[in-house]
């Protein structure tokens, strides 16, 4: 008697996904399918657990060091923590709907162990089925990859439960077969060709940062005339550029009215936050968010509004270290100024009155620009750079540099 074999059945990891080339996928999956399916990258990276892992995981690692960055002493390591908190306060709730993670980029090393038909005619929708042991590699996206382990080693840790976990999908693309060199190539074009978005602007968009929610306050307060018609500030301040061009209606930048704002709050150690995000219990000794803002919006708002015309006009106004200059200048009208160092808020007008704010080296050379070979002013200095150096010439008029910008 000869005992017949069953009919081959193909086994592993299936997902459902929908094709968009001829050798790549796009779906999503569960945070336990993920830790499955890739293994840690922060453990294949440990010698001593490596060692003692198996042979399927050993071979994992050594194809990951291929195409993929180390993890261990590099920014891209130290960043993991960061981004499995934020993944946990979004997956509890605490940032609404303003947080996401873009889609994990992985790379299946060979050919699939099978992929059905449509599985409703028209879709485009199949099943994939991987094998265990496979290698599947985050080319692009593995810091997140990484952060999603973490949470799921101890999701208590970030005040998870496994069940909250089970309810997240984890978006991805999957390229099929690649050889390494084209897998490398991918990781190349992910994170060369892209152009890198400079931080200053990046924060300028940030809505959980208390210096960018104030920023659009204050703009969204003034009130200004712009061809005969009254129009909020806010429609002159252009939030998607590092510059504002020649040709937009825009005057000034978001970024350039947070460093005026960062500066009014703290003065000159905002200098060195322009880049930070700012929270609301980073806020100065004795203050809260509150007060703050009631100190902070309306003597900004003045003085836009008192200098509108230069604003208007773009003049030197206009320029981010001009404006962080300006924030220090205020900062010592807030209630929390140094009181040796207190201005009344009459007094810091009657300081800028004259300034002489024409975009003309005569004026600003030196302190918040440098005059090219033809004549003309490059601001190009940045807050850091300058920003100090203005608010000496604006609060000290008897000094060179105040009387320069002066005119006199």
């Amino acid at each position: 008697m000869q005992i017949t074999l069953p009919t081959t059945v193909v086994e592993g990891i299936q997902l459902t996904v929908m094709p968009f080339r001829t050798d790549a996928v796009i779906g999503t999956m569960s945070v336990a399918t993920l830790v499955q399916l890739v293994p840690s990258p922060r453990r294949e990276e440990d010698t001593k657990t490596l060692k003692a892992a198996s042979g399927a995981v050993r071979r994992h690692a050594e194809l990951r060091s291929l195409v993929q960055r180390a993890l261990k002493s590099t920014q891209k390591g130290k960043n993991v923590g960061s981004y499995a908190e934020y993944i946990a306060d979004g997956v509890k709730g605490e940032l609404g709907a303003g947080w996401s993670t873009p889609p994990i980029t992985f790379w299946h090393a060979g050919p699939l162990a099978a992929l059905s038909d449509e599985l409703l005619p028209g879709t485009g929708l199949r099943t994939l089925t991987i094998t265990p042991g496979t290698c599947v590699v985050a080319i692009d996206g593995e810091t997140q990859t990484t952060a999603w382990h973490e949470l799921y080693d101890d999701p208590g840790h970030y005040g998870l439960t496994y069940a909250e976990l089970a309810t997240v999908r984890v978006p991805f693309e999957l390229y099929v077969d690649l050889s390494v060199a084209d897998a490398r190539q991918i990781f190349y074009d992910r994170n060369v060709q892209g152009v890198i978005v400079a931080k200053n602007l990046a924060m300028s968009m940030d809505q959980r940062d208390f210096a960018t929610r104030l920023a659009h306050r204050l703009a969204e307060s003034v009130k200004v005339e712009v061809d005969d018609k009254v129009v909020p500030f806010t429609k002159l301040v252009n939030a998607s550029k590092r510059q504002v061009g020649k040709t937009d209606p825009e005057v000034i930048t978001l970024s350039a009215l947070r460093a005026l704002v960062i500066t009014a709050i703290y003065g000159r150690t905002g200098l060195s936050r322009s880049a930070e995000t700012v929270h609301e219990d980073e806020l100065p000794a004795g203050t809260d968010a509150a007060q703050v803002e009631g100190s902070v919006v309306p003597s900004l708002a003045r003085l836009i509004s008192d200098h509108f015309p230069h604003f208007a006009s773009r003049s030197a106004i206009t320029a981010p270290a001009v404006l962080a200059g300006l924030g220090i200048a205020v900062h010592h009208t807030t209630p929390w100024a140094d009181p040796m160092n207190a201005l009344g808020v009459e007094d810091l007008h009657r300081l800028l009155a004259d300034i002489r704010w024409d975009r003309e080296p005569r004026y600003w050379h030196g302190v918040a620009a440098k005059a090219t070979a033809t004549g003309r002013l490059n601001f190009a200095g940045g807050v850091r750079d300058s920003g100090g150096r203005v608010a000496d010439a604006i609060l000290y008029p008897a000094t060179e540099t105040g009387r320069r910008i002066r005119g006199e």
